[in-house]
């Protein structure tokens, strides 16, 4: 049905109360305990039967007024649908809650008891990204595993005791050993127990080291469905890097293969919902098979049979996550309405869908993904008819309106819970969201037909993949453009007071837009805040700011700093993070479109991770490195991008000068790197290996000695080098390693830490801060300051923060 024909079909709310009673009672009882469900299932069934039977004062037998009204012939099926969801609620689902709470698994996770638990798994695992540090590469190194126990045992009293549990677990697991488990499978494992976090019915998680042991066979549509996504997979290899991983996310919301920059560009433009599996895709196949089966002039039952039976396996194909369940379960319902010839069924089978997902599952009450998948389809039902109907009243074409409708109407009701939930709304979205439309049902529907051909004909799925590939480069290349806009991503309060306040604006805004005086004054402020802050960004933009000749990126735990040259758009990078992103976005803020040089001091994961993002889209004349080719796989990693990007790899040496317009830097060390010490894999060793730079900048000397420890400060020292600047990038993000001697040899005016907030190895070192500080150093931090500058002025180099 398109927006007009839902108008015009009145939409149906009876089953809306039972809906919103389960789920809002469900919630509460997650978030306050079971006695909170019984409270409400209670209120529920209570308030249901009151508008059934009890008569109004004073009226006749039909009674008048708002509770007749309720019980009017049209409502009272929803009220039966209500005093049925009470029952429920008080019902099973408390009790269920209950066990869950009195789990004794929960009190043995309260004393971090080791257990060995048989366990059914319950989720296709997911990864967890770790940014990289020293030689560990950026990837996935842990997986969280859902998984029900089936039988359990826990040591005590000098043995195992059995424990007499069912509830759900969650194990935390070696990303290597158990990321191929699948849906179904038995396993056994052992691991130390810990409280869960979430609210949910989930009674312990499980931190697992060791391999799983006796694993079972998962059944067939599982390994079918794997198949499915593998063949996906391997015939999407053939386009580009960020299409090969989109792809798959499109199609199954299999992001295993995406980079990390994709993902958070994707967010950022408020994009990402199209990686996760939702009413959207169902839509598509479901329109597809549909269209189809028209063509075959099939009757309407035969094809909501056919169709339903196709959606049922695109479950199986994508997996059984809250949103997917909750677009199969809403599209089972409207094929069955479609079957008997009814119309108004977009707001039941929501409702419906609601009630069926809480019920089989009541954790989906607290998911994030859950709530916004239901938002978003009732602001679809509710709000996107009348708009679109009222753009087509003021001469917007029909096609334009719904394209224009939707997705506002997707942001406007999602807005609060994004808000809420990442601090952050992004103004993009909507323009995003609009342009990518057009590319999404054919890349979709492109897709599965891949998977399927993968399994007979891997050449055909090969081509029915390439003719996919311009499309998921036109949402790659939208997303990231979305997302590099100025503003794209506004700051907001997180958690629930942010969410109240991000749905007060929406109200306000929607308000606004309905009344003619309401939207005149909407448009005067917003013309007066244009007026005071566009002139002010446009013509002196707080960042970068003025004259900056060195700044020190904020990239988390790793180093990223850029040296500007005279030229506009024209610096040196050196180093460039530990992951996809932050060290690009830090140059694209600052303008850098031109890079003669890009060094990697050394080929820790920290300082190498950001290297292809930084190449992407800028002109690199070369990537410099120092003699150090350890750890081997950061070298065979910078070999390959550089090889790919056709950017030319060269080493430099001691006593090498580099010059640019407004810019000298001088290579200074390593000093000594014996053939020996190359081949250790030791952290120590490959740090004291970093390229040591010193730059003549616009705003003085600064000096970049990597991440050089005790001995090559040492021989720095014994060889009496100059070492003296004004601005030193602190060694090591700021660790103990450095000698209070080097410090005063530099005897910097500010001292730059480039570190991440809240890092797991305790930098930077109290004791190099306050000798930095007493030898009369201004010490900037990135974990607190952000991107920082340091700018030229006539009394010296100052320092310019970004903000954290």
């Amino acid at each position: 049905m398109t927006t007009r024909e839902i108008t015009a079909a009145r939409q149906d709310f009876r089953l809306v109360p039972a809906a919103l009673s389960l789920w809002l009672g469900a919630l509460a009882g997650l978030l306050f305990g079971w006695w909170a469900a019984l409270a409400g299932g209670i209120v529920t069934m209570l308030a249901a039967s009151f508008l059934l039977w009890r008569r109004p004062a004073g009226s006749s037998a039909g009674g008048s007024g708002w509770v007749a009204r309720f019980r009017g012939n049209r409502w009272r099926s929803g009220l039966f649908g209500a005093l049925l969801a009470g029952l429920v609620l008080a019902g099973p689902l408390t009790i269920r809650m209950f066990r869950a709470e009195h789990d004794p698994l929960r009190e043995l996770a309260a004393r971090g008891t080791s257990v060995t638990l048989r366990v059914v798994v319950a989720g296709r695992p997911k990864p967890v990204h770790s940014a990289g540090y020293a030689d560990q590469p950026s990837s996935a190194r842990l997986v969280v595993v859902t998984a029900d126990v089936l039988q359990a045992e826990a040591a005590g009293g000098g043995g195992r005791v059995t424990v007499g549990s069912g509830g759900r677990v969650v194990l935390i697991a070696p990303f290597q050993q158990w990321s191929d488990l699948l849906p179904g499978q038995e396993v056994t494992s052992e691991g130390k127990l810990a409280p869960p976090r979430g609210a949910d019915l989930t009674v312990a998680a499980v931190y697992v080291r060791g391999p799983p042991v006796n694993p079972g066979s998962a059944p067939w549509w599982q390994r079918a469905a794997e198949s499915l996504r593998g063949g996906l997979r391997q015939a999407s290899s053939g386009l580009s890097a960020d299409a090969a991983g989109l792809l798959p996310g499109l199609v199954a919301g299999d992001i295993s293969g995406l980079s990390p920059q994709v993902q958070r560009e994707f967010t950022a433009a408020g994009m990402s919902h199209l990686m996760a599996v939702s009413g959207s895709q169902f839509a598509i196949v479901a329109g597809v098979v549909l269209l189809l089966l028209r063509i075959l002039r099939l009757g309407p039952r035969l094809s909501a049979l056919l169709t339903g039976l196709a959606l049922t396996g695109f479950v199986v194909f994508v997996g059984a996550e809250p949103s997917v369940l909750r677009a199969a379960v809403m599209g089972g319902v409207g094929l069955l309405a479609m079957a008997l010839g009814r119309r108004r069924s977009a707001l039941p089978a929501l409702a419906i869908a609601v009630c069926v997902l809480v019920v089989f599952d009541p954790a989906t009450a607290v998911s994030f993904g859950f709530t916004l998948s239901v938002l978003a389809t009732g602001g679809l039902v509710l709000l996107a008819p009348r708009w679109a109907g009222a753009l087509i009243r003021r001469g917007v074409p029909a096609g334009f309106a719904d394209g224009l409708a939707i997705p506002v109407a997707a942001f406007v009701v999602t807005a609060p819970v994004i808000a809420g939930m990442a601090g952050a709304i992004s103004v993009v979205s909507i323009v995003a969201n609009i342009l990518a439309a057009p590319v999404v049902a054919p890349a979709t529907v492109l897709g599965v037909v891949a998977a399927m051909l993968s399994t007979f004909w891997p050449a055909a799925a090969g081509w029915s993949a390439w003719l996919a590939g311009p499309e998921a480069d036109w949402l790659v290349l939208l997303a990231r453009h979305a997302s590099r806009a100025p503003g794209a991503v506004l700051s907001w309060p997180s958690g629930w007071w942010g969410g109240f306040l991000a749905l007060v604006a929406v109200g306000v805004l929607v308000l606004a837009l309905h009344h003619r005086r309401l939207r005149v004054g909407l448009a005067v402020v917003l013309v007066c805040v244009l007026l005071a802050v566009v002139p002010v960004q446009v013509i002196a933009p707080a960042w970068p700011p003025a004259h900056w000749s060195f700044v020190a990126c904020d990239v988390g735990q790793g180093d990223a700093a850029v040296l500007a040259t005279a030229d506009p758009g024209r610096a040196v990078v050196v180093d460039t993070g530990p992951e996809p992103g932050p060290a690009d976005e830090c140059l694209t803020r600052l303008g850098v479109d031109r890079v003669p040089l890009l060094v990697l001091s050394h080929l820790h994961a920290d300082h190498i991770g950001g290297l292809d993002s930084v190449l992407a889209g800028r002109s690199v004349g070369a990537v410099a490195v120092g003699p150090g080719r350890m750890p081997g796989w950061a070298w065979r990693q910078v070999a390959e991008v550089t090889t790919r990007r056709g950017v030319p790899l060269l080493e430099l040496a001691p006593g090498q000068r580099l010059d640019w317009p407004g810019l000298s830097v001088q290579v200074l060390g390593p000093r000594e790197v014996s053939t020996r010490q190359l081949d250790d894999t030791d952290g120590t060793v490959i740090n004291n290996a970093s390229v040591v730079l010193k730059a003549v900048t616009a705003a003085g000397r600064v000096l970049l000695p990597g991440d050089v420890e005790f001995d090559a400060q040492g021989e720095l020292l014994a060889a009496d080098t100059d070492l003296h600047a004004e601005v030193l990038k602190v060694p090591h993000h700021g660790s103990r390693y450095s000698l209070p001697g080097f410090f005063a040899a530099v005897a910097p005016r500010i001292a730059v830490i480039s570190v991440g907030a809240g890092n797991r190895y305790g930098h930077p070192s109290k004791s190099t801060v306050d000798t930095l500080t007493a030898d009369g150093a201004l010490v900037a931090r990135t974990d607190s300051g952000g991107d920082t500058a340091v700018v030229a002025d006539a009394q010296g180099p100052e320092v310019v923060r970004r903000g954290g």
